[in-house]
């Protein structure tokens, strides 16, 4: 057995204006505030004596050292990502950052926002471009039908409503 894990697979590098502006707080926050805390924290830590068995000292070497990890991946990250803060000429179809209404087995209804894939953990009702279920929405029109593979079988959908901007029914542009 070998511990060779293949690369994986480039996501979308597309993100909408809130999920950058979320990202970049988030820098912001661990590279002024928190690296700067865990810091003093480990030096005072430090200046008490043997580091060896020292547990404060330890637990703050390795904060500290994903702290790092983390900023190293979201100054690459947000150097790659593209803002997409248009809304597409043509709103009838879904593109990213629509808002999809579908409508499944015994009209249970589903919203979902397609959004890149740092931000779809944000909102339960946000999902990943690159999520099967986005990929079947995009380009798909209200009426359309998608069918998913779920388990045994097929699931069907029927696309109900496409909008985009914020997902209160009153602010939204429904087409």
């Amino acid at each position: 057995m070998t511990r060779y894990r293949p690369p994986a697979p480039k996501s979308s590098p597309y993100i909408t204006p809130e999920g950058y502006a979320r990202l970049q707080t988030e820098l912001k926050t661990l590279w002024k505030v928190t690296r700067p805390e865990v810091t003093r924290k480990v030096s005072e830590a430090a200046a008490m004596g043997d580091r060896s068995e020292n547990a404060e000292y330890i637990y703050g070497k390795r904060q500290l050292r994903e702290i790092d990890g983390r900023i190293r991946f979201l100054s690459k990250r947000l150097d790659e990502l593209t803002v997409v803060d248009r809304t597409p000429k043509d709103t009838t179809r879904i593109f990213f950052g629509a808002w999809a209404t579908i409508e499944g087995a015994g009209d249970a209804r589903e919203r979902y926002r397609l959004v890149g894939p740092d931000e779809f953990d944000e909102a339960a009702d946000y999902i990943s471009i690159d999520s099967p279920m986005a990929r079947a929405l995009l380009k798909k029109q209200r009426g359309d039908e998608i069918r998913l593979p779920r388990g045994k079988g097929e699931q069907v959908f029927r696309v109900v409503d496409i909008s985009y901007g914020e997902p209160t029914d009153s602010t939204s542009q429904s087409v």
